[in-house]
This record gives structure tokens, C-alpha cells and sequence, in this order.
């Protein structure tokens, strides 16, 4: 099957073919057809299986006929975070250039004004998150009575972001008689209760099984002492055939700590976290894309929606609390048919979060020790070892037994939960209360700079870079 075979307009396959992709992924081959037919869609697919061009592609073509008016978009799509809708609206800068359709990015993190002027021409596509979108709602500065067509994305990351309520209300002020595509990676209850809800005798595809991992993906369980990380991490950069890496942490402390840690130790190493300003971010992306840095250092800010072609391995350096993280984590590997490695590091600590993990993907992990990985601890490396943060540069370093642990200490999956459920903007708005009780850590921790910011526990809420091309209309 091709792309020709879909029904798409002759403009759209040129752009399509163009773009270097002739034969459709499964779920664009069922999606896009019944798109064009105008029927409510459930897409349940994991990462990296062409989602995203499934509903971009027959909404080109469907809004091809037609014309805009002011603050009123033609067409709504909804996603979690500025990073999935930058990358929306890169797709449909990229098939749209041959169609005269308007786009918008209604996100949080630039200017109201500029995006105000964009809605006052009037937009055919108009991609947003939730907290902005409704923001400016509220204000009376856009009108959503002439929205035909309505794509929620990552439905499941929309559940976790505290967005559902929002979202049910963005829907009860779209028209009654609509188009509704709604994609999600997992189909826990409360978007099945959602999607039976908004959603007109829907027709459902699924690519795969809820929550699954790509099969290109050889997945390992190392286990390692917690005070050990460190060292078997840089052991197994230096000695796997590891091109570029993606590893995750858990919290923000640990995600600077760890990189300036790699940096000392030679490696090419950068650094992606909610702490990041917009600039900074949009920077080591492309510094990571451009071969410049080959290690990313991340928190799960990027663990959806960062699409870089060529990631050979990802290292959970912290067993993720939520097991849908772990999918979409490792699915920054294997990518559009490549094979990808991936090592989650597990102390006796991580024993709950493994199986429930296991449970989830439905495939026992293999576990292997890290004298298995990489050799022990070896004399040479205690003489290498660095001096304990803190320390001046001269200072001689402490004998490794007496060294005290640098792992940042985890909450409880529980206290995790109650942090959760604190109420969030769309992804902005960031818990920063901090814990009055002392940190044991801080004996091991540097001196705090003056601009660094408190670590506020997991960081799901950051949005992503966000494009240039933020206010983009299609050109011919």
C-alpha cells in the first residue's frame, strides 16, 4: 500500500513524497481513510509508530475547502505540551506548503499579544494546550463555535497533567455536530469514560497493544548498587557502542548533578529539565541533533514528543515511578524501524516500580548484574575517583567507603501521587513549595548559586522548546 492509495489530493502526495515517505505506517493506512470519510476516530498507538501524520495529513485535505474567520479557528488540536505542539505544527509546515491554510500555536511561554494578531486573521489550524486556550477563552478573545473538527492528543498525558476537566469543558463549547479524533498511547478508564462521552460511534484502531514497546528495542534490567550509578554509568558509555544516549532522571537535582558529573569525566554530555529557560532549551536540542553533545541528559519533560532521529541507546538512571513513562521513555530509541538498546539501572529500592512496569508491556525484562555489564570496581578507578562536591579543587579525595551517597533521595510513589494532584496550569505553573526538614545530602551537595533553582520534585511539567515560526501561515 502507498500513499496514493489513501485518497489524499495530488498537492498532499507531492508534499508527502517530498518529504521522503512513500508507504504509510499501519495506523496512518486505517487512520487516514476513515478520517476523510469524517468519522470519529479512538487511535490507541505507542510512541514513534507515525501518529501524528495519521490526523495531520486528511485534516490538509479536508480543511483545503473553505475559508477562515477572525478568532474563529476551523480546527482544534489539543496536546499535552508546547514540545508535541511545536512538532504538530512542524508537520504541517511540512505537508501543507502546496495548500493555503493558516496556522496557529496557542501555547504558554511567548507573547499573548502576537498570538492574539494571529487569531484576529483568522487560522484554519490552530494548535494549543489547554490552560492557554482556555485562558483566552475566558478573556472572550477566541470563539470555538465555528470549530468543526477536534483531535485530542495523548489523551493519557492529558490525564496525568490534571487536563481532563479542561478538556471536557473545551468540548461542551465546540459544536454539537463535529469531527472528534482522539489518540492515546494507553486507554485507561477514565478516556475510555471520556471518549464515550464526546465521541460519536467511533471507530477504533489499535496498532498495537496498550502500553506496548517496540519490539526493535532490546530492553535490560541492570542491577546496581545505589551508590554505584555513577560510576557504572560512565563505565558503560565508555565501553558500549553507544552512538548517542538519552538518559532519564527522575528529578531535576539529580538531572544537573548527573550532567556536570559526565562533563567532568569527558563526555559530550547536555542537559534538558524544566529549570531550562526557552532559549537554552531550543539550544541543546539542536545541539543534540547536530551531533555537538551525543549524551542528553532528561527528566520525563522529554520523554514524549522528542523525535531525533539516531538515538542508539536510553538509560533509565532512575526506574521511572509511573509505568507509562517507561514506554514512552524508551520508545526515543528504535525509531522509524532502527533497533535501540535500553538499560534501566534497578536498586532494591525500584522492586515495586519494576513490576508493576512488567505488568504493564505484559514481558518479563531480563535482568543482568552490572559485573555483567561492566567490570567491578577497580583500584584505578577509586584513584580516579572525583573529590566529594563541596570540596575545594585541590582537596584530596575521600577514600570511596567513606565517600557519602550523592543520590538524590526519592520520594514515595505515595508522596509522589499527593504531588500529582496538586491543581497545574498547562504545564507552567510548578510546585514550589520545599520540604523544611534538612537534606542528608547536602554534606555531598556544591554550594547553591545564586540563580539555581530549588528542585520541586518529578518535572512532567515542562512544555518543551517552542518553534520559530510560533504565529507560521502556509505559504504556496
Amino acid at each position: 500500500m502507498t500513499f496514493a492509495d489513501l485518497g489524499l489530493s495530488d498537492e498532499l502526495l507531492r508534499a508527502v513524497t517530498e518529504s521522503g515517505y512513500d508507504t504509510p505506517t499501519p495506523i496512518q493506512a486505517q487512520a487516514i481513510p476513515s478520517v476523510l470519510m469524517m468519522r470519529d476516530i479512538i487511535g490507541i498507538a505507542q510512541t514513534g509508530t507515525g501518529k501524528t501524520a495519521s490526523f495531520v495529513l486528511p485534516m490538509i485535505d479536508i480543511l483545503a475547502h473553505g475559508r477562515s474567520r477572525a478568532r474563529m479557528p476551523r480546527s482544534l488540536i489539543l496536546e499535552p505540551t508546547r514540545e508535541l505542539a511545536a512538532q504538530v505544527a512542524e508537520n504541517f509546515e511540512k505537508y501543507g506548503k502546496y495548500h493555503k491554510l493558516s496556522m496557529a500555536l496557542l501555547i504558554g511561554g511567548v507573547s499573548m499579544g502576537d498570538q492574539l494578531a494571529a487569531l484576529e486573521k483568522g487560522v484554519d489550524v490552530l494548535i494549543a494546550t489547554p490552560g492557554r486556550l482556555m485562558d483566552l477563552f475566558g478573556r472572550g478573545k477566541i470563539m470555538l463555535n465555528g470549530c468543526s473538527l477536534l483531535v485530542i492528543d495523548e489523551a493519557d498525558r492529558m490525564l496525568d497533567m490534571g487536563f481532563i476537566p479542561d478538556i471536557e469543558e473545551i468540548c461542551t463549547k465546540l459544536p454539537a455536530q463535529r469531527q472528534t479524533l482522539l489518540f492515546s498511547a494507553t486507554m485507561p478508564p477514565v478516556i475510555k469514560k471520556l471518549a464515550d462521552k464526546f465521541l460519536s460511534n467511533p471507530k477504533s484502531i489499535e496498532v498495537a497493544r496498550p502500553a506496548s514497546a517496540s519490539t526493535n528495542i532490546t530492553q535490560r534490567l541492570v542491577k546496581v548498587d545505589s551508590r554505584k550509578k555513577r560510576d557504572t554509568l560512565s563505565k558503560m558509555l565508555r565501553e558500549a557502542d553507544v552512538t548517542s544516549a538519552v538518559i532519564f532522571c527522575n528529578r531535576k537535582t539529580t538531572v544537573r548533578d548527573l550532567n556536570k558529573s559526565l562533563q567532568r569525566d569527558g563526555f559530550k554530555s547536555g542537559e534538558i529539565h524544566g529549570d531550562i529557560d526557552q532559549g537554552s532549551r531550543i539550544a541543546e536540542l539542536e545541539r543534540f541533533r547536530a551531533g555537538t553533545v551525543n549524551i542528553l541528559v532528561a527528566s520525563d519533560v522529554a520523554a514524549r514528543g522528542l523525535d531525533i532521529k539516531g538515538v542508539s541507546h536510553v538509560f533509565n538512571y532512575d526506574a521511572p515511578w509511573h509505568p507509562d513513562d517507561y514506554v514512552h521513555r524508551i520508545g526515543r530509541t528504535g525509531r522509524a524501524g532502527a533497533s535501540g538498546v535500553a538499560y534501566t539501572f534497578v536498586t532494591e529500592a525500584d522492586a515495586e516500580a519494576i513490576d508493576n512496569i512488567q505488568k504493564l508491556i505484559g514481558t518479563k525484562i531480563e535482568v543482568v548484574g552490572a559485573a555483567d555489564v561492566v567490570a567491578s570496581a577497580e583500584p584505578v578507578r577509586d584513584e580516579l575517583a572525583r573529590a566529594p562536591r563541596g570540596r575545594g579543587r585541590g582537596a584530596r579525595p575521600a577514600p570511596v567507603e567513606e565517600r557519602p551517597s550523592a543520590e538524590i533521595e526519592q520520594p514515595t510513589p505515595r508522596e509522589e501521587k499527593a504531588r500529582e494532584d496538586r491543581p497545574r496550569d498547562n504545564g507552567q505553573r510548578e510546585d514550589r513549595s520545599r520540604d523544611s526538614r534538612p537534606d542528608r545530602t547536602t554534606s555531598a551537595a556544591p554550594p547553591r548559586r545564586r540563580n539555581d533553582q530549588a528542585d520541586d520534585g518529578p518535572d512532567d511539567g515542562w512544555n518543551g522548546p517552542v518553534p520559530e515560526f510560533l504565529n507560521f501561515g502556509f505559504t504556496q
